[in-house]
């Protein structure tokens, strides 16, 4: 495909669906939704004392961009915490707005989104899986 919104990378971390799922005794759960487009996504996390995240999980029912970050977060957001995520938001919101270089690791893979920088009003979808995840932290 040469469309930059559905490169084979985003494809294959959405197809992926890194945890994908629910947690049996979650500590906390956020979501967020797009009334735009109709995307939603939920969190749910256990967290340590010092509040980094233990077990993750999330369901979304959205299009591929927002399954794709959040699959990235599914794999790579445990021992994370809070303000790391908030971090994470920051990075990769300068990446889509400010063509700002990719997140570091343990985030470099949000790199695949550089092309969705022109289609501003796609923003929202590579960013709405983070919002819920840091709605669940928030509680």
């Amino acid at each position: 495909m040469s469309d930059p919104l559905y490169r084979k990378d985003i494809l294959r971390l959405a197809a992926d669906a890194h945890g994908a799922g629910h947690l049996p005794e979650p500590h906390q759960k956020g979501e967020a939704f797009n009334p735009t487009c109709g995307d939603r996504v939920t969190f749910e996390v256990t967290t340590n004392a010092e509040g980094r995240i233990q077990t993750i999980a999330h369901e979304t029912k959205a299009c591929v961009l927002s399954q794709a970050s959040a699959s990235i977060l599914g794999r790579d957001a445990k021992n994370l915490s809070p303000e790391d995520i908030t971090q994470l938001r920051l990075d990769v919101s300068a990446m889509l707005k400010e063509s700002a270089p990719a997140p570091d690791a343990p985030f470099t893979d949000y790199a695949v989104f550089d092309g969705a920088v022109a289609y501003t009003s796609r923003h929202a979808c590579v960013l709405l899986p983070i919002d819920a995840l840091l709605n669940a932290l928030e509680k």
